[in-house]
This record gives structure tokens, sequence and C-alpha cells, in this order.
């Protein structure tokens, strides 16, 4: 007989109870409380952070400072006119890690950013040795010292304000307003038997520009005629002009500039390399001096009259020759 009714017997209540509990557990979270995915999702979306270029954000960026506490030093430094390896950098003997620096030419006003070396031979002479790439750089004449001011950089991470929003991008973002006009309507004069038609009306839209655009578009325009005219004025090239003349020329030195050839601790050697000097044109002079407790010769060359003389006497192989000042 069917009533309707479904009996359970006593086989099937433990299957269902265990299928109950099983759906039971997979809603509850780790923490044995029921979990609705559609709120944590909520809530995790609702905490997460905006990005770096959103409206309002500030963004960080590297800066490098200047840090004196850890080296700085105010000293002559002196190119040997040879080139060097290692790009743009300056040595010193009181330097114990490398370091970078900024390197400025206190005559000149160049500066550039380089690295900070130990210099392993103590010449006599400026104590900044410094490379080919970083004298191009700050304007130095080989042999010739120049006064140069290094500082150690560090980089330090500071916070700038992001960009204010660009006025003419905001008026874009209104709706543009827009006006219909109609035309007048003009007689028109069809033939009846081709096109059937009478008089015909047409209408047209104006846009009406936001004030900004139109001033930036003026703007524009203003700026375009003023290249025209500019590149008019400069279209009639010049006569070429010869600079080789004055490229080739030497770069001259102060009046009653000296150079150093070295210091000697045998007077025979210094007397040979005066004699070498002399065969060549340029004065030179042995001056004995006291260092140490002993005796040394010191070869003074000069005066001289521009760089090219501090070349020659590289070329005769006195190749450590620098420039020093008449009164020394």
């Amino acid at each position: 007989m069917m009533t309707g009714f479904v009996y359970l017997s006593a086989r099937k209540w433990p299957l269902s109870l265990a299928v109950a509990a099983t759906f039971g557990l997979a809603a509850c979270d780790e923490n044995g409380e029921f979990a609705f995915p559609g709120a944590d999702n909520a809530s995790q979306a609702a905490a997460a952070p905006l990005p770096a270029n959103a409206l309002g954000q500030r963004v960080q960026r590297d800066i490098d400072i200047e840090r004196p506490d850890i080296f700085a030093i105010n000293s002559d430094g002196l190119w040997d006119g040879r080139p060097s390896l290692g790009g743009v950098w300056v040595a010193h003997p009181e330097v114990r890690d490398p370091e970078r620096v900024v390197i400025r030419n206190t005559e000149g006003g160049q500066e550039v950013i380089g690295a900070l070396f130990r210099r392993e031979r103590d010449n006599p002479g400026p104590l900044l040795q410094v490379s080919s790439d970083a004298a191009d750089a700050l304007g130095m004449l080989p042999g010739a010292p120049a006064r140069l001011e290094v500082v150690v950089l560090r980089r330090q991470e500071v916070e700038v304000p992001a960009a204010e929003e660009n006025p003419v991008v905001a008026s874009l973002a209104a709706p543009v307003a827009v006006e219909a006009a109609p035309l007048d309507a003009a007689d028109v004069d069809v033939d009846a038997e081709e096109s059937g038609a009478g008089e015909a009306a047409a209408a047209t839209t104006a846009v009406v520009l936001p004030a900004a655009v139109e001033a930036a578009t003026a703007a524009a325009e203003e700026t375009a005629a003023a290249t025209a005219t500019a590149a008019a004025d400069v279209a009639t090239p010049n006569a070429p002009i010869d600079v080789s003349a004055v490229l080739a020329a030497p770069a001259p030195l102060p009046a009653g500039s000296l150079a150093q050839i070295g210091v000697f601790s045998v007077e025979r050697n210094a007397n040979n390399a005066v004699a070498t000097i002399a065969e060549n044109g340029i004065e030179a002079t042995v001056n004995p001096e006291e260092l140490g407790g002993r005796t040394v010769w010191r070869v003074i060359a000069g005066p001289l009259t521009d760089a090219a003389d501090v070349t020659r006497l590289k070329e005769l192989g006195f190749v450590d020759a620098f420039v020093i000042d008449a009164t020394e």
C-alpha cells in the first residue's frame, strides 16, 4: 500500500547522520565557527592597502645625503696625465674602506659622483690622486693640481607628496556641454519628377569645450607660432668657422709656473735629470734639502709656458712631474 511517506530503516540512519556531520564540519573555519566566504572576502577587500599610485598616496624615493662626519677633505688633487681604469675615482692614503663620494672642483665649479679608494703609493705631491675620467669631468689639466672637495654620500629613503591632480585632466572628466542650434531653412528648387521632395532643413551641433582646455589650446598655438618664427630666422646657414687653431692651442699656465721633477737620494742622478731637461730647452735646478735626517736633492724645472711643457717633461721620462706654485 502506497501512503506517500518514506520510512528510513535503522541501517540508513547512521549514513544520513554522517553526511550531515560532514557538511557541518566543512562550513566551520579554523576557529570552530561557521564561516561565510562572501563576508570574509568583503572584509579582506576592505582591508587591502591602496596602490602606491593612488591619489593622495605618498611616494618613497632614495636620495643622496652628504655625510662629512664619515669622511670629508678639502685638499689639492693631481692627475698625472696617464689614462686610468675604473671610471671616476679619487684615492687618499687615510681611507680604510671604499666609499661613494661627491667630488667638487672648488676653483672651476664642476662636480661629479664617483668612488673613493685608499692610495697605496705615497708619492710626493698632493695627497689626492685623481683618475683620468674624474679629471675630465672636473676640467683638470694633466700635471696641474686643483683644489678639490671630497665628501662621502649615503642613500636615504624619503617620502615625497604625490603630484596634485592636473586641472586640465579634471576638467576633461566632467561632462561636455552640447548645445543644438537649428539651421535656417534653405529654399531649394528640386525637380518634382526626380525627387518628389520639397524644402529641406538641417541641424548641426556646436561643442562647447571647458575653459581650461581652450586656454591650453591657445597657449599651444602661440608656442607653435613662435617656434616657426625662430626657425625662419635661422634658416639661412652661416659661413663655417674654423676653430681648429683654437682647439689645437695648448692651455696656458700662470706666469712663473714651475714643475717638480722629483726628489733624488743620489746627487748625481739629480744632476743627470737637470742636464737632460736643459738639453730640451727647459731650465732646471737642483735644490738640496734635509728630509728625515738625511740630505736629498729636489729637481725643479721652469718657468713653464703652457701645458705643452709639462707634456714634454713626461715624454722625457719624468712621468711624475707636476706643476707647483712658484712660491713653494
